[in-house]
């Protein structure tokens, strides 16, 4: 039985001299691979809908293991970050992290809608550095080990000011802070977009404006976080260094 479901390709490889397994993000079934049988043939129907960030509705035959995608339809191109170099980065990054971090055939519609929604504004031109930190944290909960950033890690202190600490995995207030002497002192501002990029939905974006060097210090600290705690190398991030947009 063939199913018609919603999703957005996460990855794309060649398998033989004709074929594809995609894998895609999808509302209904969660993350699942797919085999495109023909999709690499230049004349095929299939061709343009298993390009990596496609988003589009997908007609798929779901077994045990792989499963076979009979057809498609797109419904977003996001041609805007295929002819962008920066965009691309941002956009491999987030989706390379997904894959590695989501399991197979779980649903979730909160981080499907956070993945499709965050590519979409960075297609648009909104600012991919914040949207790309905001859904890590996202994603980072749904993993399992999300910092914790309501209050702090030892007493429950919700009184400011806290530093972050990634032995301990969040904030520290001041009269806990000798549990981490190395950890990184906050001014309110970081603490509360710490707070707003883990907790606002992306599509409310519009309404945030950061300056860059609060950007590049929040970028640090989720790097580091995500280097104790996160497990998996994400490839595309050395593509990110390299490009000077992750330093």
């Amino acid at each position: 039985m063939f199913d018609k479901i919603e999703g957005v390709v996460l990855r794309s490889r060649d398998y033989g001299e004709t074929h594809k397994i995609i894998t895609l993000l999808t509302r209904e079934k969660g993350k699942i691979g797919v085999m495109a049988r023909g999709a690499k043939k230049p004349k095929s129907r299939m061709s343009s809908i298993t390009q990596p960030f496609i988003h589009g509705l997908y007609l798929v035959q779901i077994g045990s293991g792989l499963g076979s995608l009979s057809q498609g339809e797109m419904m977003s191109s996001l041609r805007g970050i295929r002819e962008d170099i920066v965009k691309t980065a941002y956009a491999s990054f987030l989706a390379e992290l997904t894959d590695k971090l989501m399991e197979e055939k779980r649903p979730d519609p909160f981080i499907y809608e956070q993945f499709l929604q965050t590519l979409l504004l960075i297609n648009d031109g909104k600012d991919a550095e914040v949207l790309t930190m905001m859904y890590e944290l996202k994603i980072y909960t749904k993993a399992g080990f999300a910092p914790h950033v309501h209050s702090c890690v030892n007493c429950g202190s919700t009184e400011s000011p806290f530093s972050f600490s990634i032995k301990e995995g969040g904030f520290l207030c001041v009269r806990c802070k000798h549990i981490d002497p190395e950890a990184y002192g906050l001014p309110d501002n970081l603490a509360k977009l710490l707070r707003v990029f883990k907790h606002m939905d992306v599509a409310r974006l519009g309404n945030i404006s950061v300056k860059d060097e609060n950007k590049k210090r929040l970028r640090m600290l989720i790097d580091a976080y995500y280097d104790q705690y996160g497990g998996y190398f994400i490839k595309s991030k050395k593509f990110l260094d390299q490009l000077d947009l992750f330093k």
